[in-house]
């Protein structure tokens, strides 16, 4: 049994067992209102009554017709409930109304929202990582106290804004001694003209304990920006038990 509610044109499939022969009173579901509804008539009965017309009883034997139920009144916007009523239950069939429709459609609106407000966030946090690591020796210049952040993230920053290139130590013999020379450049990396320090070299064991070292002043005592001098320092005789040759400014700066 299929009902329509007179106010909102809802629809609703309902059992038409529940409604007695003087019909009852049911409630919309979606927009409160409340209706009479009287039950559907049997389909085969109308039917008999069109095409088989029964002769008319004798007037003494006809039986009086039942009153009509007297309309009641309509209830106000969302009459509270009687034990009569009968709700039309909103897990029933029925035609989606454009509401519904409309409430999904925000729905999806906002979570795609959500969804480009996180990708956008995650593309800024990148754009910062890869700046700040290719950046960094810019970013210590303006901000000295970001060194240390950088050190313990596992980034060396060069502050001094010089650095070494193509250095090499190797094992020569000259006039039937062994000489050990070393050679390379130190650059100017930084946009301003630099002073140059000098130069020392420690000679370690196989433990990394000093065993020699010594200092040496580079042929240009200041580079422009982005200008390199090249350096070449030799020590005869070196000692025998050296394993690794460490190379730094003479003034302790990195």
């Amino acid at each position: 049994m299929i009902l329509v509610c007179p106010s909102c044109a809802a629809r609703y499939e309902v059992d038409g067992t529940k409604f007695p022969a003087e019909g009852r009173k049911v409630r919309c579901k979606k927009c409160g209102h409340v209706w009479h509804q009287q039950p559907e008539a049997d389909r085969a009965e109308i039917e008999a009554a069109i095409f088989n017309p029964q002769p008319e009883p004798e007037p003494v034997l006809a039986r009086a017709p039942e009153p009509e139920p007297e309309a009641e009144p309509e209830p106000s916007w969302r009459a509270p409930p009687v034990d009569d009523e009968t709700d039309v239950a909103a897990d029933e069939d029925f035609e989606l109304d454009e509401p519904s429709i409309a409430r999904s459609a925000r729905r999806g609106g906002a979570d795609a929202l959500v969804v480009l407000g996180w990708a956008a966030l995650v593309a800024v946090i990148l754009v910062i990582g890869w700046s700040a690591a290719n950046y960094r020796s810019q970013i210590v210049g303006i901000w000295p106290q970001s060194a240390s952040l950088f050190s313990r993230l596992g980034m060396a920053v060069n502050t001094r804004g010089l650095d070494f290139a193509d250095v090499r130590h190797m094992n020569q013999t000259e006039d039937g001694q062994p000489v050990l020379v070393i050679t390379g450049k130190v650059v100017n990396v930084t946009g301003k003209r630099l002073d140059v320090p000098p130069l020392r070299v420690t000679l370690s064991d196989e433990n990394k304990h000093g065993i020699y070292d010594w200092t040496f002043t580079p042929s240009s005592a200041a580079l422009s920006p982005g200008q390199s001098v090249a350096f070449r320092t030799r020590l005869s005789n070196p000692p025998s038990a050296t394993r690794h040759v460490e190379l730094r400014f003479a003034d302790g700066a990195e």
